[in-house]
């Protein structure tokens, strides 16, 4: 081969493994001449070219492996803002994470315009103690510039070694110059579950979907009924600021509160792989009243579990417009080379329902009441929406072209002070409330017929 075909062949290598594909025939520029797809090999052949080019003339030597990650990385990019490259340590630490603990600072973040945007600092954590912010923007990591690196190489560099600093810059809407927050990293452990009593009422917080959501919800629930017995007037399920997680656990928690029916349809590109997941019988709560709070940080799984229960009338959704984010990543691995995330379904609520770029419209609309301090800042406590983030999928149910905006991610420490919290007790306690606003009914996009029930 020459050169340049050489380069062009490995490129081509390259996007087959990323394809999944176990063999590779010898392609030349013969075959991809004459081939269906001889479109994608000229753009392997230009890919080429410009590698072969960089790596010759670019004014110093550049890392190979450094450009190939670039490339691949900019290739998912420019599908959705969910699918990305995971390089061999960040597959490592992805694992990590859904497990329920690893090392960083403690804040969920996302990538706009070249810089890093918190959607919502973990409650206990690092990142919530030195007072991060929703919406706050990070441009800067111990003095060098965010702009240029990708949203998982930004979340590498901020995570590190337990009990060591670093320095972020922060750009706060309200405050007029750029500041710095030193944060020293720890071990943050993802308590998924945090539950109580409140009076003759169950609350469960559901902070994130990890591998332990589901064991520990039951566990928590479990020991609440022993200690209360039959004096439970309700449950709370508290999904606020949830950004979601997996798959598997939002279907189980779903699960543990219906008998029956589905609680959610996922779709890919073709009818057959369209996937249904089934409730089994049995509900954790004895059939006893259930309340979800949602609010604009509640995204993906979140928004499962609370449109599972609305669509069966199981559940009363309370709070403000959830995040809108209806896709299904799956994890890909590529051997040694670490992973991809793939954006492969939407998903579908069991009446037929995409939320992508809508999200879920509460039954009960309850806006958060801000103290006096923040409300000439409300607009900075409005959570990013999937809606708002470049190259997002669109929904095409969305016949007016009017996708749904963030709603506020503002949740009182106090819960006397959570506006959505006592309205809720006071619902399941049977006491009077002032009348609040009812959501407009979202459109129903058709029902996708159903294969038998397989889980990814």
């Amino acid at each position: 081969m020459t050169r340049k075909s050489d380069y062009a062949f490995w490129a081509f290598v390259m996007l087959a493994c990323l394809a999944g594909a176990t063999t590779v025939l010898n392609v030349s520029r013969t075959y991809s001449a004459t081939s269906a797809n001889s479109e994608i090999y000229k753009q392997l052949d230009l890919f080429g070219d410009v590698l072969e080019r960089v790596r010759s003339d670019y004014v110093e030597k550049p890392d190979d492996a450094m450009l190939i990650d670039s490339a691949i990385n900019g290739m998912l990019a420019a599908l959705d803002p969910h699918s990305a490259y995971l390089n061999p340590k960040s597959f490592r630490d992805m694992q990590v994470q859904t497990r329920g603990e690893f090392g960083g600072l403690g804040i969920e973040v996302t990538m706009e315009n070249g810089v890093v945007k918190v959607v919502s600092p973990i409650d206990d954590t690092p990142a919530a103690k030195a007072g991060m912010q929703t919406n706050d923007l990070i441009t800067h990591l111990d003095g060098e510039q965010i702009v240029g690196l990708t949203l998982e190489q930004a979340v590498e560099k901020m995570r590190g070694p337990v009990n060591t600093p670093i320095m972020l810059t922060v750009v706060r809407k309200g405050r007029d110059e750029p500041f710095d927050v030193r944060i020293v990293r720890d071990v943050i452990r993802i308590n998924a579950i945090k539950a109580r009593q409140e009076g003759d009422v169950i609350y469960v917080k559901v902070s994130t979907f990890n591998e332990q959501t589901h064991a520990n919800l039951v566990k928590s629930i479990e020991a609440l009924k022993k200690t209360m017995g039959k004096n439970i007037k309700g449950y709370i399920i508290d999904l606020r600021g949830n950004p979601g997680g997996l798959l598997d656990q939002a279907i189980s928690v779903s699960d543990d509160f219906l008998e029956k029916g589905a609680i959610v349809l996922t779709k890919g590109r073709g009818l057959e792989e369209t996937q249904r997941a089934n409730a089994r019988p049995g509900d954790i709560t004895d059939g006893k009243p259930v309340i979800v709070l949602i609010n604009g940080g509640s995204a993906s799984a979140s928004e499962i579990v609370a449109g599972a229960l609305q669509d069966h009338k199981r559940a009363t959704v309370i709070g403000t417009r959830s995040f809108g984010k209806g896709s299904v990543q799956t994890i890909i691995p590529l051997g040694a080379n670490g992973a991809i995330r793939l954006t492969t379904a939407r998903y579908y609520t069991p009446s037929g329902r995409s939320i992508q770029a809508k999200g879920i419209d509460p039954d009960v609309v309850v806006e958060q009441e801000l103290p006096p301090e923040l409300q000439s800042k409300s607009t900075t406590l409005r959570a990013p929406s999937e809606a708002g983030l470049r190259g997002h999928l669109k929904n095409d149910a969305v016949k007016d072209g009017k996708e749904g905006g963030g709603s506020s991610n503002y949740v009182p420490k106090e819960p006397e002070k959570d506006t959505q919290l006592q309205y809720a007790l006071k619902v399941l306690r049977g006491e009077p409330v002032e009348p609040a606003k009812k959501a407009e009914a979202a459109p129903d996009a058709p029902a996708p017929k159903a294969a038998q029930s397989k889980q990814k």
